[in-house]
């Protein structure tokens, strides 16, 4: 039995209870599990009538929805690879990966996309809207009958050996031009295997009540590879997924879902405690007191083991103020999971001296997107966790990251020489640097590929360096460091809102910041830019990291005037 085999069978157990559910401003929109199958089943249908047949390629870009689900389903059923794409991409962008993965055709939400699709790519293939694969769901949500009957045709699927590809999920290339990254039945199934094991532990170790199915938020899109393989997990256990529809109401989707955990991005966790603590500014000196202290001795009984002299602020805060914050953050909140990069040591701690432990995983697309998980009994905060069973890592040269397993994938999309760069002796190198202490617990310090090389001959991992200066400055959204075969290192550094970020904040956190680093490590000169990265303008990646190629490219001018007098430390705004 194939891991699609499985999902099938727990959603035809769950035939008249809610799996997914949809959160609209208006309201929610339910679909059960047997409503689930309808839709899979007339998804093959129309593939089927439309001769598409195993091992073709179909593209499906559309924002997270029932029918995204339905119809990636009824793809993999059919023995279709599913090329999935991220909705809010540059177009011209999405449609490299779309020639590169020469898909027999495009499924897409709405026809403003197909037609930008049609327009900049005139030979491409069959472009089909959702709304022709599917009838509206109102329509056989009443027809109970007609919904147990086409759920009965949906249960089985091809067979699925484990070699064959059911996917192909292009990397977030932050260096270049993305990949596309074949994962297999076989890389799915036995990470669904890895997942379901910690969900277990997490749900058995917080005393959720055993009888209720556990109920997930999703606001990350299903093309990448970890919020897909969540999707594949709750479908595959006693769960409801709350789908967000709309970024900008995360907070009230949050409250509706009321979930018992979700998967975040460091920079929204990182979000919220900054709210948290804005609210606790104002609620007068005295909270913002009990709060401080509090936080003092939490961060004393992390490093040394007890909190001391705070213990009594400790206990205050845990009294009387901490219980209203975990309720407005989720009532029903076990752990929140944090991927895609290193959460701040800080930002962890937060949670817990709240009382919401924190998990981190680290993994790649290639990696069926997890190589390691923290263990729900002991997360330790500035680590990503454990190895999942079944996973090999080590620590190869230059301190990079290798990993061999089952969750590995077999290789890149039509790219050969790419593919024997990475797999080699039967282990993936990730590229990453991190190294593992004497417990097992994996910690993620830098990329080799952002290695900053100075004229001097020093070499310089941005990341630490970037994270230090953001977290001192909370009005900064993003920071950038720079200085490849230059003398010194200068910053790029854009605000959290317009007109929030001061010069002179910037120069005093990189003075303190200065003041503890070897010369080499000095930040000489920052820019601040006038708004923050985003996704829509090409400079982040779909899950928010930094294009730190196209970013140099684009400020190129700016980066060269921090140079022009390289003895004098420069400041200021700078135009795009």
């Amino acid at each position: 039995m194939n891991f699609l085999d499985s999902i099938f069978i727990r959603l035809r157990q769950s035939a008249s209870a809610p799996v997914l559910v949809e959160i609209h401003e208006a309201g929610t929109l339910p679909a059960t599990g047997g409503e689930l199958l309808s839709l899979v089943a007339q998804g093959r249908a129309f593939l089927a009538a439309r001769g598409l047949k195993r091992g073709d390629r179909c593209a499906l870009l559309a924002p997270n929805s029932i029918r995204w689900v339905a119809l990636d389903l009824a793809l993999t059923a059919e023995g279709i690879i599913v090329v999935p794409l991220y909705s809010r991409q540059a177009p011209h962008e999405l449609v490299v990966m779309m020639k590169d993965a020469s898909p027999a055709r495009i499924f897409c939400a709405d026809a403003p996309s197909a037609a930008e699709i049609q327009k900049l790519w005139p030979a491409a293939p069959p472009i089909t809207l959702l709304d022709a694969v599917f009838v509206p769901m109102e329509k056989y949500a009443a027809d109970d009958a007609a919904r147990e009957a086409n759920a009965g045709s949906s249960v089985q699927s091809l067979h699925l050996a484990d070699s064959d590809p059911v996917t192909i999920i292009y990397t977030s290339g932050t260096s270049g031009e993305a990949k596309g990254v074949v994962l297999t039945a076989g890389n799915v199934g036995f990470m669904l295997g890895c997942t379901n094991t910690r969900l277990d532990e997490l749900m058995a170790l917080s005393g959720a009540p055993k009888d209720g199915p556990d109920r997930i938020f999703q606001y990350g899109p299903f093309s990448l590879a970890a919020s897909w393989m969540l999707l594949l997990t709750a479908l595959s256990r006693r769960s409801v997924l709350y789908l967000s529809t709309n970024v900008s109401m995360l907070s009230h989707e949050i409250k509706v879902a009321a979930p018992n955990y979700f998967l975040n991005v460091p920079l929204v966790l990182e979000r919220v405690r900054a709210k948290v603590e804005e609210m606790i500014r104002k609620r007068g000196k005295l909270a913002a007191t009990v709060f401080t202290r509090a936080q003092s001795a939490y961060r004393r009984r992390f490093e040394k083991g007890a909190a001391g002299a705070g213990a009594a602020w400790l206990a205050l805060a845990n009294f009387a103020m901490f219980p209203s914050i975990r309720k407005g953050i989720g009532p029903n909140l076990k752990a929140l999971i944090c991927g895609s990069a290193p959460l701040s040591v800080e930002t962890q701690l937060f949670y817990g001296m709240l009382g919401i432990p924190v998990l981190q995983a680290y993994g790649l697309t290639e990696t069926t997107a997890i190589c390691t998980l923290d263990d729900p009994a002991n997360p330790v905060p500035s680590c990503v966790g454990l190895a999942v069973p079944g996973v090999e890592m080590k620590v190869g040269e230059n301190s990079e990251i290798l990993v061999r397993g089952p969750n590995v994938f077999p290789g890149y999309w039509n790219r050969p020489h790419e593919t024997a760069q990475v797999l080699r002796d039967g282990w993936f190198h990730t590229g990453d640097q991190g190294e593992m202490d004497s417990g097992g617990h994996w910690r993620i310090t830098g990329r080799i590929k952002n290695l900053l090389v100075l004229s001097s001959g020093h070499n310089v991992a941005p990341e630490p360096l970037e994270d230090a200066l953001a977290a001192s400055l909370p009005e900064a959204q993003h920071v950038v460091l720079i200085g490849n075969q230059r003398a010194s290192l200068a910053a790029l550094v854009t605000p959290a809102a317009a007109n929030g970020l001061q010069e002179a904040a910037v120069q005093s956190a990189i003075n303190a910041m200065n003041a503890e680093l070897p010369h080499y490590k000095r930040i000489r000169a920052f820019r601040i830019l006038p708004e923050a990265f985003s996704v829509e303008d090409g400079l982040l990646t779909m899950n928010g990291k930094l294009k730190r190629a196209e970013i140099a490219s684009r400020f190129a001018s700016a980066i060269d005037a921090l140079y022009a007098t390289p003895a004098e430390p420069k400041a200021g705004k700078a135009s795009a």
